[in-house]
């Protein structure tokens, strides 16, 4: 394993894993790397020749009164993690190498980019969508592998992706949970044992409402009040809602579609975030062979979870 700071030095190690032929993984990562990054990795090295892991804390992503002083690092762990795990090449910049002296250009994403998080974290998308372009132009992966649980930077890497015409197959990797339920975050660290407790409600509520889901309720403001009732322990809860999977717009009753029920709240100082999808059209044929594909898998891990994946249209 390679553990790379520079562009120069990536784009010449690059250079010798395209000359060979071989199919190359991104998993862009911003460090305190846990089982849920790890499974990102194994999920690349199984569909890739080579897989590199970015770890950067990209500021422009986080707000004036947001974590970014303290949000958790611990590089030698994360580059042992990397190593441990089959890495090829760990991609650890410094901020001056992805925002040089003068930078001004932003990748401004759309509507998908207003709902959900995007209401109560002014430039957040803004912020992700400029450094995942960036480190896009720096590796300039076959494929790039993305976490469902941050399911609304899912769909807004996806636009840009077709929109920019980036030649990139992205894929995404189903939610780990700790084995009581809770979503894998790096920020799980900050919550204190009575803390750890409550944010239970979380995914007990996404559950609730997937159990009835399953047992044939399709109406909308049914299954979003049934999780609303278990996030009694939240403080303040930003939002619940079950949104179309595409375009992040309330679904409609019933539901026909594969929809995403989203929880976005605070427990603690915490803030945290974790979904469900609801998939009425997992039995239905798969779509036609003609336009990018989408495939909404059901896939078991704890006590429900699905992932999706795109493949991009080459430019």
């Amino acid at each position: 394993m390679e553990t790379i700071t520079t562009l120069a030095g990536l784009r010449l190690a690059l250079a010798k894993a395209r000359k060979a032929g071989r199919r190359v993984g991104f998993v862009p990562t911003m460090g305190y790397l846990h089982e849920g990054h790890l499974a990102l990795v194994e999920a690349s090295r199984a569909q890739s020749d080579a897989t590199v892991v970015s770890i950067f804390v990209n500021p422009t992503q986080f707000g004036p009164n947001e974590d970014l002083s303290t949000y958790p690092r611990d590089f030698l762990r994360d580059e042992r993690l990397c190593r441990d795990g089959g890495v090829s090449i760990v991609f650890a910049p410094d901020p001056r190498e992805v925002y040089p002296g003068g930078f001004e250009t932003f990748v401004e994403p759309g509507e998908l980019s207003k709902p959900l998080c995007g209401a109560f974290r002014p430039g957040h998308f803004r912020g992700v969508a400029t450094v995942v372009c960036k480190l896009l132009n720096m590796v300039q992966p076959d494929a790039v592998f993305l976490g469902q649980k941050d399911f609304q930077q899912c769909a807004v890497v996806r636009r840009m992706a077709t929109d920019l015409n980036f030649p990139v197959e992205i894929i995404t990797v189903p939610t780990v949970r700790e084995p009581d339920g809770l979503a894998m975050s790096s920020r799980n660290r900050y919550l204190n044992d009575e803390q750890r407790q409550r944010a239970l409600c979380i995914s007990r509520a996404l559950f609730a409402a997937d159990a009835k889901f399953r047992a044939g309720e399709r109406e909308v403001d049914v299954l979003v009040a049934i999780a609303r009732r278990h996030l009694d322990q939240v403080d303040p809860l930003h939002y619940v809602e079950l949104v179309d999977a595409d375009t992040l717009k309330p679904a409609a009753s019933p539901l026909s579609h594969p929809a995403a029920l989203c929880v976005a709240a605070h427990v603690g100082g915490t803030r945290l975030i974790d979904n469900v999808v609801l998939n009425p059209e997992a039995d239905a044929p798969a779509p036609s062979k003609t336009v990018p594909e989408l495939h909404w898998l059901d896939d078991r891990v704890q006590d429900t979870l699905t992932c999706d994946r795109m493949s991009m249209p080459s430019s």
